[in-house]
């Protein structure tokens, strides 16, 4: 029988397991205090404590982005790290198959605990920096994820982290890297099988969860980002504006992403509209560039891109951005997100068609040929969505057209060229598709979001099936 070894008070495998069972619990239940003292005697002597303690903390790290959160998350999991290694066998290796089968009941669990911490510290690596991309290989995704659904259906100690990870990846991550494919029916069975409160894209859910708990703030944040685009998706411009001035004063993830946003909804109002609390969108925007945070010594990308686009407001007399808040709504895949909602398409539209009148009636200026290719992209997406791909092959050709003359939004191409790739992949295009994805891959560097669009490129050629690193032809 599995017994902990150098505790007070001795516990088996199964007291371990309920005791962090209840603790897990208790946190998934908004006590997140109180599951921590829950785990916090035994984190030193217990694999299983000390390995939730520190997912707990990490947890936390990834809401907040605070450098003190992240800092302590890692130590935590390497002492958690430490604390499994004692319990592993002093062996070589595993890589022999007759060494893991004679292995105890203790040091099987302390392998699994180890590689759980493992896995989680290099996440927490490319939390700090999403550059560290380039040097992870690709896995067996749908493998991965049929582990995932296999864990997330029993009753244990991983099955509710296993369902997390699912209702993350389903409902967050892949439309942020632009590869989403909905699964109404496996998300909502996830949901079905936890007791806990999980927020979904729907705005009423999102107040009810910033009145479940007070402790942890960040999910209130969490809950403010959604608000803030499903009314940018609704052109509720003030709205937006008002859950964006929330987060830039309660939030330190990235203020300098949230006062763009919040000069950016601005922008949108007429100019003869009166500004919430007399804020002026061009001090918000020149207050940008100031606000830039470092993480692990780099900035993150959204908020790099946010200062790019604000600059043209240092001149004393600037050249107003046009749509910032759509081409922002952009880089967070938002134009795939109203994909299913015909009357936001079309209010997006409307947004845009009077964007480009406006910008054909003003005199031209070095940012002229910019604007027009950033409201041709976005129009592209708005006729995808609308159906008409014709219109939409022909806004995506205009960007690619215009290489050579883009002087500041050198992302627009790369873009351009995965948007009419996809598009050709819902034509059945498919060799087409795979010179546009590989030409966007391989001919275009150091240009804004780029790490997020190589996803993209990516997760299409997977689609496809077809080989990333393959030497094509890229020429059209």
């Amino acid at each position: 029988m599995f017994v902990l070894r150098g505790s007070s008070s001795q516990m088996t495998l199964k007291e371990c397991l309920d005791e962090c069972m209840e603790a897990l619990d208790l946190f998934l239940n908004n006590h997140f205090n109180e599951s921590l003292e829950r785990l916090r005697p035994r984190v030193n002597e217990s694999m299983y404590h000390a390995l939730i303690y520190a997912t707990v903390l990490e947890m936390q790290a990834m809401m907040t982005f605070q450098h003190d959160d992240i800092s302590n998350a890692g130590n935590t999991m390497k002492s958690a790290q430490e604390v499994c290694q004692r319990f592993r066998r002093k062996s070589p290796t595993l890589a022999n198959k007759s060494v893991g089968e004679s292995l105890n009941e203790e040091q099987l669990h302390a392998e699994v605990c180890y590689a759980e911490c493992l896995l989680q510290r290099a996440a927490l690596t490319f939390l700090q920096d999403e550059n560290m991309v380039s040097f992870i290989k690709g896995g067996i995704k749908e493998y991965g994820l049929s582990l995932l659904h296999d864990g997330a259906t029993g009753l244990n100690l991983r099955s509710m982290l296993c369902a997390l990870l699912l209702l993350c990846y389903y409902t967050f991550l892949t439309f942020i890297l632009g590869s989403a494919v909905y699964h109404p029916c496996i998300c909502f069975r996830r949901i079905s099988q936890l007791s806990y409160q999980i927020m979904l894209y729907h705005m009423a859910l999102f107040e009810d969860g910033c009145k479940a708990q007070q402790a942890w703030k960040q999910f209130h944040h969490m809950c403010y980002w959604e608000l803030m685009w499903c009314f940018t998706y609704k052109r509720a411009w003030k709205m937006a504006y008002f859950y964006a001035d929330l987060l830039s004063q309660e939030s330190r993830w990235s203020k300098a992403m949230y006062v763009y946003m919040k000069a950016a909804c601005l922008s949108m109002l007429p100019k003869d509209e009166a500004r919430p609390f007399g804020e002026d969108e061009v001090e918000l925007f020149r207050q940008v560039p100031t606000l830039k945070q470092k993480i692990a010594g780099k900035s993150p990308p959204t908020e790099k891109f946010a200062i790019r686009k604000a600059r043209r407001y240092k001149s004393p007399s600037p050249v107003r951005l046009q749509v910032p808040v759509l081409e922002m709504m952009y880089m967070w895949n938002g134009f795939s997100m109203i994909s299913k909602r015909p009357e936001l398409t079309e209010g997006m539209m409307q947004t845009l068609v009077e964007a480009e009148r406006t910008l054909l009636e003003s005199p031209r200026n070095e940012y002229s040929l910019d604007d027009h290719c950033v409201i041709h992209l976005l129009k592209g997406l708005c006729f995808k969505n609308q159906g008409l791909l014709e219109a939409a092959e022909e806004c995506f050709s205009k960007v690619y057209s215009s290489e050579k003359k883009i002087k500041f939004d050198h992302y627009l191409v790369p873009n351009s060229l995965v948007e009419l790739s996809l598009l050709y992949i819902d034509q059945g295009r498919r060799d087409e598709a795979i010179k546009l994805l590989h030409k966007a891959k391989q001919n275009y560097k150091d240009y804004s979001m780029e790490s997020r669009t190589q996803f993209r490129v990516h997760a299409a050629l997977a689609k496809l099936k077809a080989d990333p690193g393959e030497d094509e032809d890229t020429h059209l």
